[in-house]
């Protein structure tokens, strides 16, 4: 296919339509129709609204509220012009999962049962920065004359998120130093997947104005995070990982390549989409691609050592799988580029147990590749 880097599309802010490229002319009708699959499709949605006002997303797979679908939730909201429901989901994500004592005071319990009731009493970061941006764009979009005020709701989060120490007493979830996020505050180590560059360069802007010069060193020291983390051959992310990139495994699964990690083929698309191609994106994207051709059918796919050795655990999201790697065109394209978007056309959104995190990924991934994921 013909590369869209090309095209100054992307400095200008108006982003291309990959799937147009692969003969899809309904890409607005196919957003439409997977946010409406997922928040009122009376089989296949997980939005439930309580309380008579607010209202959360449910991890179908584990029947749980996590910061990440509710931080998810918020972003696909600003996206699609639907403040109402924005607001039903920050009102649950405060009243229900904001802590308000001891050293996480400030931040949000990363599970809670649908009632609002506590599954854990302690934060993942990848939902602060998911809330901060969503409550940015939220304010740039629809003002902060309302119900909430989203612009300082964000800011406190990120408050929070860096200062922590001298708050609460407790861990911040960036390390000082190197600049990166932690998988958890009291644990010095990451996850490829939480980092979201394009997030921290408008974190650089909109934070408080002491804390701009860190956004903007942390998007940078992501950025080449995720190159360095990556395997140079097959370009496969570790779920979680040390500072200098080198893979560490967690609870008891002895492969490398799994569920979070399959989110940096999509972070990195949307990092080139706010903010232009990088050349270590585009080489890690198209040695994905490759990869991962050699892995089709989707009910194919398995967790991987990085080297792409396969074991037998069958991967749990394939659908996410595809979409991402569909989505990783934006980053980079190989020769099987159009393979990839043809078949992310061709997929449907996952049913079943496990919808919740294929059918968030394909959304966004779908946000992306129709050239609707902006920066409002």
């Amino acid at each position: 296919m013909q590369s869209l880097h090309s095209s100054g599309a992307f400095a200008s802010g108006e982003y291309p339509d990959f799937l147009s490229s692969v003969g899809v002319q309904d890409g607005k009708a196919r957003l439409q129709a997977a946010f409406d699959i997922i928040f009122f499709n009376p089989s296949e949605k997980f939005y439930h609204e309580l309380d008579g006002d607010c209202a959360c997303l449910e991890d179908t797979g584990n029947h749980d509220a996590r910061t990440e679908g509710m931080s998810y939730g918020m972003m696909m909201c600003v996206q699609m012009n639907r403040q109402d429901i924005f607001d039903r989901l920050w009102r649950f994500a405060k009243r229900h999962m904001l802590l308000r004592e001891g050293p996480n005071a400030g931040y949000f319990a990363w599970s809670v049962q649908l009632n609002g009731t506590h599954n854990a009493e302690g934060p993942a970061p990848d939902g602060e920065e998911y809330f901060a941006m969503a409550l940015f764009l939220a304010h740039r979009r629809w003002g902060s004359g309302g119900a909430f005020d989203y612009q300082e709701d964000a800011r406190e989060i990120l408050r929070h998120c860096l200062h922590q120490r001298e708050l609460t007493g407790g861990q911040p979830m960036w390390n000082q130093e190197n600049k990166l996020i932690k998988f958890v505050p009291d644990m010095e180590i990451s996850d490829p997947s939480y980092h979201v560059p394009h997030f921290y360069a408008l974190f650089a802007q909109w934070a408080d104005e002491r804390d701009r010069p860190f956004w903007q060193a942390a998007a940078e020291a992501s950025r080449a995070y995720i190159a360095q983390s990556a395997h140079p051959q097959t370009g496969l992310s570790p779920e979680y990982a040390a500072y200098d990139g080198a893979p560490v495994l967690l609870f008891g699964k002895p492969w490398l390549w799994y569920s979070d990690a399959y989110r940096v083929m999509l972070n990195m698309a949307v990092d080139t989409l706010w903010f232009g191609p990088r050349p270590a994106y585009a080489s890690i994207a198209q040695n994905i691609q490759r990869f991962l051709a050699t892995q089709l059918p989707q009910e194919n796919y398995r967790a991987c050592e990085l080297d792409g050795t396969r074991t037998p655990e069958p991967a749990m999201h394939p659908t996410a799988i595809t979409a991402c790697c569909a989505a990783s065109v934006i980053a980079g394209q190989s020769e099987q580029a159009d393979l990839w978007l043809q078949r992310f056309a061709a997929l449907p959104m996952r049913k079943g147990g496990r919808r919740y995190y294929d059918n968030c990924l394909y959304f966004f991934c779908l946000l992306a590749l129709t050239g609707q994921y902006r920066i409002w």
